[in-house]
């Protein structure tokens, strides 16, 4: 495992900020570290990148111990935090060559070229940061992250700010990235964990609450969803007296919304209603869950 939490516990004084977390990330698998403000995301990560000691329990990263082996988890880490900490004034070669240096990068020109080639950096690369849109810094950012070419990337909120443009780029990389690395994601933006991410972590006041893929999260629902749009007006109370049917929503037209339980497949009993009462079914599709909405369900106070 490239990351691996046992009973992890965090005191900020009298307030717990983790409660006893546990969850392990595999190679080359993107994991999207999710929840609310003050859940504690940020504490996580900076126990795993060695910034702040757990209160109990242990983390490893490639195998280290991040309380009595933080040197070797840091070289196998690579950080991108929120606010991307950039000297403006140099270059970014100049910048690139500087951060290769700090982890004595032996072939560092070589590598810089390299993550200027991987980050699409080249038409940018003899301008000063300070000049580069916020698309290009995070690139930057990410470059500076990949350098010493770690095992496992921890992002926060890589996406914020940029525009739909810049958002599919960085997500392309992060894709690309997950290939061969892995991928912690801590976002805000439910669309970019549905985009790149294999697994969902989403953690509420200290403690996880789900943990599993976005698509099964989304199937394991205790509510089915059915839009279905006839060639006629019909009449609510015909609709929900259809066994199963627990509420029916008019949308515009003769377009309806159908609320059902997850365990009551209701589309046949909606076609033989249908034939019964001389209708045409034009259109039906059943909905997955948003990844939004079971987020809020988790979270919510």
């Amino acid at each position: 495992m490239s990351i691996k939490v046992n009973h992890i516990s965090k005191l900020y004084g009298a307030q717990k900020a983790l409660n006893n977390i546990s969850f392990e990330i595999g190679s080359n698998e993107i994991v999207g570290f999710l929840g609310p403000n003050g859940a504690g995301k940020s504490t996580m990560m900076k126990i795993l990148t060695c910034y702040i000691p757990p209160t109990e329990g242990t983390a490893t990263v490639c195998g280290f111990n991040t309380n009595d082996q933080s040197i070797e988890v840091r070289r196998n880490i690579g950080y991108l935090p929120e606010h991307n900490p950039l000297y403006l004034d140099m270059y970014v070669k100049e910048f690139l060559a500087f951060i290769g240096g700090l982890y004595n990068i032996n072939n560092k020109k070589e590598r810089v070229k390299e993550m200027i080639e991987a980050t699409g950096l080249q038409i940018e690369q003899n301008k000063k940061i300070g000049a580069l849109s916020k698309g290009y810094r995070q690139r930057v950012g990410l470059a500076q992250a990949m350098i010493h070419d770690p095992k496992v990337l921890i992002m926060d909120e890589p996406t914020t700010g940029l525009d739909p443009n810049q958002l599919e780029e960085i997500r392309g990389l992060i894709k690309k990235m997950g290939k061969q690395k892995t991928v912690m994601l801590s976002t805000h933006i439910m669309q970019e964990v549905e985009a790149v991410c294999d697994r969902v972590i989403i953690i509420n006041k200290g403690e996880i609450v789900a943990n599993d893929s976005t698509h099964t999260l989304q199937q394991n629902t205790t509510k089915q969803i059915i839009t279905v749009e006839f060639d006629k007006p019909i009449v609510l109370k015909s609709l929900t007296a259809i066994p199963g049917v627990e509420n029916a929503v008019l949308i515009e037209g003769n377009t309806w919304k159908i609320v059902s339980d997850a365990d009551k497949d209701v589309r046949k009993e909606l076609f033989n209603y249908a034939v019964k009462h001389n209708l045409s079914v034009l259109t039906m599709n059943k909905e997955e869950q948003k990844l939004e909405d079971i987020f809020k369900a988790l979270t919510k106070k």
